[in-house]
């Protein structure tokens, strides 16, 4: 008779992790923010430069899918460039109140510096967050402020790395603990 239960036993083991195994869910502006925050949350900041910056975030976004977090992406599929960056135009401060929102609520915060982008909200938001213990930063050679980012980083005790495929691990590294604390709560 113990030799089935064991057997059985195993069987349920290996097939927990599957039964609860869940997939990624992104949020993208402006959609509202999950009021649970049950999971993980990065945020994928970075350069965006009004749509003309290479779509970095879809990578990360793939490469994070079976990781069970929620990805808050900025890039919106239907910006207009011809909104003006001011206050009182309506949907520019429903992007900037929602990123705000997203920056805050997020356990991890990504930035990436493209080589030829200018991404100075990018800068702002590194700013505003360099202190906090959230941040990982990519920014390679030919990033005009790579200097600026990386003499703040150093500073302020910032996680840089030097590739793409480091900036997922280094995600990949923290989901882990980020969980451990979400679940003691």
């Amino acid at each position: 008779m113990l030799f089935p239960l064991t057997l059985l036993s195993g069987a349920l083991l290996l097939a927990a992790p599957l039964a609860h195994a869940q997939t990624s869910s992104v949020i993208t502006s402006p959609e509202a923010l999950p009021k649970a925050h049950d999971r993980p949350r990065v945020f994928l900041g970075g350069s965006i430069d009004m749509g003309n910056a290479p779509d970095w975030q879809k990578g990360m976004i793939e490469a994070l899918a079976v990781d069970n977090v929620v990805i808050l992406n900025p890039r919106r599929p239907d910006w207009n460039p011809k909104w003006r960056p001011e206050a009182d135009e309506p949907e520019f401060r429903r992007q900037v109140e929602w990123e705000l929102g997203a920056l805050e609520s997020a356990d991890v915060i990504v930035l990436y510096f493209s080589p030829g982008s200018q991404s100075p909200i990018s800068l702002l938001e590194m700013g505003l967050h360099a202190r906090g213990g959230k941040l990982i930063v990519l920014c390679p050679p030919g990033y005009w402020r790579k200097g600026n980012v990386d003499i703040t980083g150093a500073r302020y005790g910032v996680e840089q790395v030097s590739s793409l495929p480091e900036l997922i691990a280094a995600v990949k590294r923290r989901v882990p603990a980020i969980n451990r604390a979400i679940n003691r709560k």
